[in-house]
């Protein structure tokens, strides 16, 4: 009791510190004592490390990190009663051994497994504790997702979809920046613009913070006492974490920011089924891998309803169809 106290206090003197104007600047040291303090007596190295990875992330310049690889809850896909082909590449191209190692909340592991499943390509899944990051000690890399094809590490969402485009689709080039066409633009957009209005709607305010955060601890892989600990001290720091990055993408209304996206990416379409025309491109599949971990949360609900895109998910969500995984 006295420990749950003391990590109540800290965490109280640390989220409520303010700059001038009334601002939210989280201390991460002294975020990361007060989350530490309420973890188990261990001194293992790796319970020595509890929390540290997310703190890091509040504390870099860039909100991507923060605002993606603790985002909300997977979407449950529609059953393949499905008008829409699949494109499974030649069983001969197909790898044999491919491995994610991911965070089942992550929106940028869930944009790898969204071109997986649509290419039908067999993959086995590593939940990774993001605390101690036991499952990839193994790797020089400590982010996710990291997949492995047939032995060779891939990282990065983006290059894992190309480097694995290059290997299933022999026939697609990939596009230079000065020669960038349509597909390439949005695939560009998703991770310049549309991944950062993700953060301030998901965790608005404490409600839905909660609402995220019970999602994550439920599917993550968390000890018990981390468990509780990520739940309720993770969902007060983003909360705070989240107008901070509200700031510095100079977003005003968290909702209006991300109906103002989705329907930029609707009239993209122009009519079209899909970016792609008949059938998804790299830029459908990267969209609705983002936005897939936040679907059935509350901001993803107003989402559907507040703006035109409910139609195309629905679509995506049928052509996808169930993932192709198979726990490791």
């Amino acid at each position: 009791m006295r420990r749950a106290s003391f990590t109540s206090s800290i965490l109280s003197r640390t989220l409520s510190t303010v700059h001038d104007g009334g601002t939210v600047n989280l201390h991460p040291r002294l975020l990361r004592v007060a989350l530490f303090s309420s973890s188990r007596a261990d001194n293992s190295n790796s319970r020595r490390h509890w929390f540290f990875p997310l703190l890091n992330s509040f504390s870099k310049s860039s909100g991507q990190a923060v605002s993606l690889g603790l985002v909300g809850v997977v979407a449950s896909v529609a059953t393949a009663a499905s008008v829409y082909a699949k494109e499974p590449p030649p069983a001969e191209i197909i790898p044999k051994d491919v491995v994610l190692y991911q965070y089942e909340a992550c929106p940028f592991c869930n944009k790898v497994k969204a071109f997986l499943d649509y290419y039908d390509i067999p993959y086995k899944v590593v939940e990774v504790n993001p605390i101690s990051k036991k499952e990839i000690k193994w790797s020089d890399y400590k982010k996710v997702p990291i997949l492995m094809v047939d032995g060779q590490q891939l990282v990065d969402s983006s290059a894992i979809i190309d480097q694995l485009s290059e290997k299933i689709l022999p026939g697609k080039a990939i596009i230079s920046v000065a020669d960038e066409d349509e597909e390439t633009k949005w695939r560009r957009w998703v991770d310049n613009h549309l991944v950062h209005v993700l953060s301030p709607n998901i965790y608005r305010n404490t409600s839905e913070a909660l609402e995220s955060f019970d999602y994550i601890t439920s599917n993550g892989n968390f000890s018990f006492t981390e468990k509780i600990t990520v739940k309720y001290a993770g969902a007060a720091a983003m909360y705070f974490v989240s107008k901070n990055l509200k700031k510095k993408y100079n977003i005003t209304d968290e909702r209006a920011a991300l109906y103002e996206a989705t329907e930029t990416w609707v009239d993209a379409l122009n009519g079209r089924n899909f970016l792609g025309g008949s059938k998804p491109n790299l830029a459908d599949l990267a969209v609705f891998g983002v936005l897939r971990p936040i679907r059935y949360l509350r901001s993803g609900r107003d989402m559907v309803e507040h703006t035109r895109i409910g139609e195309w998910y629905s679509r995506m969500e049928k052509v996808v169809g169930e993932p192709s995984r198979i726990k490791a």
